[in-house]
């Protein structure tokens, strides 16, 4: 199979350029379009009490952090770029949305391999919810 459309899904650490190098290795043979995720928890959806903040700037200056950090991970990968996306809320949920909408055929995740990733694992939610082929790379904490 040859994918046309690769989807990174990063967390904006700098493990994030171990998922892009992986995914730039594939795409490049093939001149497959790559693209990147970040989804940020929607700080609203999480705390429900009274709360002396204002949670719609903050979740902005947040967005806005996010994608100039996208765009230096562009940089970065020294390939061609099309989307860099942010996204609030439920992962599965959101990336579903950016596949259909990007028609993307291939998500690319890191997975830690450590005690807390076993109990709470981002990977286990994505094999239960991407239509798509799911990449999921180990990432180490060495």
């Amino acid at each position: 199979m040859c994918y046309k459309h690769i989807l990174v899904a990063v967390d904006l650490t700098e493990e994030s350029k171990v998922l892009i190098q992986k995914a730039v290795a594939l795409a490049k043979p093939i001149h497959a379009d790559l693209s990147f995720i970040h989804i940020d928890v929607n700080y609203a959806e999480v705390y429900t009490g009274l709360i002396d903040i204002n949670l719609a700037d903050t979740q902005n200056r947040a967005i806005e952090a996010s994608k100039q950090q996208l765009r230096e991970l562009a940089d970065f990968a020294d390939y061609p770029v099309k989307h860099t996306m942010v996204g609030a809320g439920d992962l599965g949920y959101e990336l579903k949305d950016a596949i259909k909408q990007k028609e993307v055929d291939l998500v690319i995740c890191g997975h830690h391999q450590d005690f807390w990733s076993k109990l709470l694992s981002s990977t286990k939610q994505l094999l239960n919810s991407v239509p798509i082929d799911l990449l999921v790379v180990p990432l180490d904490k060495d």
